[in-house]
């Protein structure tokens, strides 16, 4: 399992509206990232009465899944995930040792794999990403809330 950024009362991020996991070791550190994504997001259910719906648990697991999968691959370092709630969406920001941003392709249905960065796009309300003086930074947030027009990014509550 990924280590769980502690706050100075030594109980785990989860149970405050802000995570940090870091890479580690672990076999499956994607799977630990979405792990800790839903525990996360159960927390700000449980502990702060904060509304998270069906969608918004599955997109974030799946953005978390799909950024955490490109730093683990591609970057030659460690890696650091941050999950934060702010105005009724949660915050993914990874980042990682690789400084080159990568480049959303153009739609071609012939290529197999590849379309993480288009999929993150997709279901995000907003995404940005920056070259740090050490590697690169990615946030991607989602609404916690559905969106009553259908929207796949949801809304802000």
């Amino acid at each position: 399992m990924l280590p769980v950024a502690r706050g100075t009362d030594d109980q785990p991020l989860t149970s405050s509206p802000a995570l940090s996991v870091l890479a580690s070791a672990d076999d499956q550190p994607v799977a630990a990232a979405r792990h800790a994504a839903r525990e996360f997001l159960t927390a700000l259910q449980a502990v702060h009465g904060i509304p998270v719906s069906g969608r918004a648990m599955g997109m974030v697991q799946l953005v978390v899944s799909e950024l955490v999968t490109n730093a683990h691959k591609y970057a030659p370092g460690p890696w650091l995930l941050n999950m934060e709630l702010n105005k009724g969406a949660v915050e993914i920001s990874v980042w990682d040792t690789e400084p080159t941003l990568p480049i959303a392709r153009a739609a071609d249905p012939g290529r197999v794999g590849q379309h993480g960065l288009e999929i993150v796009i997709g279901v995000s309300h907003t995404f940005e990403m920056r070259r740090e003086p050490v590697g690169k930074y990615i946030k991607a947030t989602i609404a916690l809330a559905d969106d009553p027009d259908g929207h796949p990014a949801g809304r802000l509550m």
